[in-house]
């Protein structure tokens, strides 16, 4: 056996990055919340309630604070999770206020009210009881403990205002950026358990429509679940709407896998070029491009996504205070915003256009033929919208517009 070759300068470069990376990744998780899941009878004036269903693949504990953990269970859980938000002025849109004390005081801090365990066959009546015909899956993504992913969604679902029922699928992750070897496999580990929850909503007969929503990690998780659907016996059509926010994947991989998905469900992407977390992971990957840091007006990116149908929110240049510039889509206002106005029902950004610019505060819209086929909405955030239909609804309202050579949208107005 042919003794190793010593590191190259060039592997050392790559992984003192990588530890710069990943100093920067624990000073940003620094003071986590942790056993804060106990359930309190405390109540506070002007609080709201998020009412979810919980799918885990994680182990159970017998810690009502920390009722599971990050290794893998032995079968999938469902629990029924109540989340109090608390009043519109103790809290900005996209934040979350962690607990400070045990038991959480809803005045102050998201608190849970309710952790039920519920057997299977009651994850539908959990759901006749929401009063909805639609539902809303979020996959988390690595590095995330259950209370986090819990009080996340609980997040989204508040802030964005979606009428969806809300269902978190929380599979076992250790919460540690030392693990992500361990993570990416409990990824993989809970394809199953994923795609046999996607087919049960998409074929129950009283659900009208499914969205999924994944973040990071998780967007590996949910495409192998719908490519695992589409390997035997199709995606349901009321699984019509894929949203993949900051995706941790490799952009050939993914390629092959909306090949054998098919053009339904619609996939939306949010992509930012600074996200350091992606950074490190494409590092880890051999230096191969991860889809939510790529520039989707470049080639080949710009000429495969839009091929597929792909639409694109580039939120770059938008800040939210995120240090990692990883998770802006549930932070940013804006963006969690116009997740429910339009995104998580399967609207295009293109679609209904008259009154637009009001809903989502643009100041500038237009065909911009820089990009070839695709086009751009550019708004206060900003956000860039890359959409393959968009060219032409825009074009024929707006008319032509150019683009400074910064690449900056030249405001309009709307005749």
């Amino acid at each position: 056996m042919a003794r190793p070759h010593p590191p190259t300068t060039s592997t050392r470069t790559i992984v003192r990055a990588a530890m710069l990376a990943l100093t920067l990744a624990l000073a940003a998780c620094s003071g986590r919340p942790d056993g804060v899941m106990a359930p309190t009878t405390l109540t506070a004036e002007g609080t709201s309630a998020v009412d979810l269903l919980v799918v885990s693949t994680r182990n159970r504990t017998n810690d009502p604070a920390r009722p599971f953990g990050g290794d893998r269970g032995d079968h999938a859980s469902m629990n029924r999770v109540v989340v109090s938000i608390p009043p519109a002025a103790a809290r900005e849109v996209g934040e979350i206020q962690w607990p400070t004390t045990v038991p959480a005081d809803p005045a102050r801090s998201f608190a849970v009210v309710r952790d039920d365990a519920i057997p299977e066959r009651d994850g539908r009546a959990w759901f006749h009881a929401t009063g909805k015909r639609r539902v809303l899956v979020f996959v988390h993504g690595f590095n995330t403990r259950y209370e986090e992913a819990v009080f996340r969604f609980a997040q989204i679902v508040h802030d964005s205002g979606t009428d969806f029922a809300p269902v978190l699928f929380t599979w076992p992750s250790r919460g540690s950026v030392f693990d992500y070897v361990y993570d990416r496999e409990s990824t993989n580990w809970s394809r199953d358990t994923l795609e046999k929850l996607l087919r049960a909503a998409g074929e129950a007969p009283d659900v009208a429509e499914v969205t999924v929503m994944a973040h990071s990690m998780g967007s590996w998780l949910a495409v192998e679940a719908l490519r695992g659907l589409a390997l035997h016996g199709g995606v349901p059509k009321k699984i019509g709407n894929v949203i993949l926010a900051s995706p941790d994947l490799d952009v050939d991989v993914f390629e092959r896998q909306i090949q054998r998905i098919g053009a339904n469900p619609r996939v939306t992407l949010f992509v930012s070029r600074d996200d350091r977390a992606l950074g490190l992971s494409k590092r880890l990957a051999g230096d191969v491009d991860r889809l939510g840091a790529i520039d989707p007006a470049q080639e080949p990116y710009r000429s495969r996504l839009e091929h597929h149908g792909v639409t694109v929110l580039d939120l770059t240049a938008l800040k939210t205070g995120d240090e990692l510039n990883h998770a802006k889509f549930a932070r940013s206002p804006e963006v969690v915003r116009l997740l429910g106005s339009r995104l998580i029902a399967g609207q295009q950004v293109s679609e209904n256009r008259v009154g637009l610019a009001d809903r989502l505060g643009a100041v500038a819209m237009g065909a911009a033929g820089t990009v070839g086929s695709a086009a751009s909405l550019a708004v206060s955030a900003p956000i860039a919208v890359f959409d393959a239909d968009t060219r032409d609804s825009l074009g024929d309202r707006l008319g032509a517009v150019g683009r400074h050579a910064t690449g900056t949208v030249t405001p309009v107005v709307d005749p």
